[in-house]
């Protein structure tokens, strides 16, 4: 009896490094060593404040499974990862990774940890380690997870938290391209127990549900870049678990509530196929999905008419989504 004959194969993790390694060319040379190391320059900050965050993508992997399509889920969670310490004002610095299968599989880990390479040279945001790990026996045949751990740093004067927030502000959202990655427990009931099949096309879309639910969770670092230069933010929220007044409700300070103007965007398709498909009550809608809006931010009515008004044309467009209230 060995290592191998238990279902762990070493020489396969160790042939993924070295193609980790090859993929991020000179700044894989750290990779493989015992911890990450990442040096940054403090000369720009007074008071630099360093923030993490650490999340999964989720069940959205089951999708991937299900359709053999496992190229954008390392894209998904890093943007999910960056849009979440970028709601607080930071700007991300570099992240590790930690997968996990029940067998390693070269080409389909190779896929992930491809699209978080990509992704992060294109936000500039470095690998700066991780771990691969199999665990036969905790995870089924073809199962995996993948999570990331992500820092990054901003001025502690210009952490964003919500304390600002008054009574009349205005909420402006930014358009989500889909489920991103949350809300997939439920979705995936939806077309395994109806009729529908991940190939079926959505109706009136020359898209399929497959393809529909694995569409890219967008990284919202420039919009948030724009609006922190220009806007005086007042909060941002990253619309995850939890919908809009899950995620909204976190950044409101007591004493305030939230009048969401419902209907007033348009929503991806994929959502209202699920509600009808599966006779999700809107409630449960509203807690679990995004329902198209993937980042909320803050603002006084005077700039909100600014943003809506002059906000750059090469990036996701805004819209109103509601105000702040006092309770009542």
């Amino acid at each position: 009896m060995d290592y191998r004959s238990a279902g762990v194969n070493i020489s396969k993790n160790d042939r993924l490094i070295a193609r980790i390694k090859k993929m991020m060319g000179k700044a894989g040379s750290s990779i493989g060593h015992f911890g990450g190391a990442f040096s940054f320059s403090t000369k720009d900050y007074k008071e630099p404040l360093l923030v993490s965050s650490i999340d999964s993508a989720g069940t959205k992997t089951a999708v991937a499974i299900a359709v053999n399509k496992h190229d954008g889920i390392g894209r998904d969670i890093l943007h999910h990862s960056i849009n979440d310490i970028a709601c607080c004002g930071a700007e991300p610095l570099y992240f590790l990774d930690y997968i996990a299968m029940s067998n390693l599989d070269e080409e389909i880990a190779a896929s992930l940890i491809q699209g978080m390479i990509e992704s992060g040279q294109r936000w500039d945001v470095k690998l700066a380690g991780g771990e691969l790990a199999e665990m036969p026996g905790v995870y089924q045949q073809n199962e995996y997870d993948l999570v990331i751990s992500i820092n990054g740093v901003v001025e502690k004067s210009e952490y964003i938290n919500g304390s600002g927030i008054k009574n009349d502000d205005i909420l402006i959202g930014f358009p989500s391209a889909g489920l991103h990655t949350n809300g997939y427990s439920l979705a995936r009931k939806v077309v395994e127990q109806t009729e529908y099949s991940y190939s079926t096309l959505i109706p009136g879309q020359d898209t399929n549900i497959g393809d529909a639910l694995l569409a890219e969770h967008r990284c919202y670092l420039d919009e948030i870049r724009e609006l922190k230069q220009n806007y005086r933010v007042k909060g941002l929220a990253h619309i995850t678990g939890g919908g809009l007044p899950g995620n909204v409700s976190r950044i409101v300070p007591s004493g305030f509530e939230i009048e969401f103007d419902w209907g007033s965007w348009i929503e991806p398709p994929v959502f209202n196929l699920l509600r009808e498909a599966g006779e999700i009550p809107e409630d449960d809608m509203r807690s679990t999905f995004n329902l198209g809006v993937g980042l909320v931010a803050v603002l006084n009515p005077d700039f909100a008419k600014e943003v809506f008004n002059n906000f750059p044309k090469h990036l996701y467009k805004p819209f109103a989504i509601g105000r702040v209230v006092n309770k009542g």
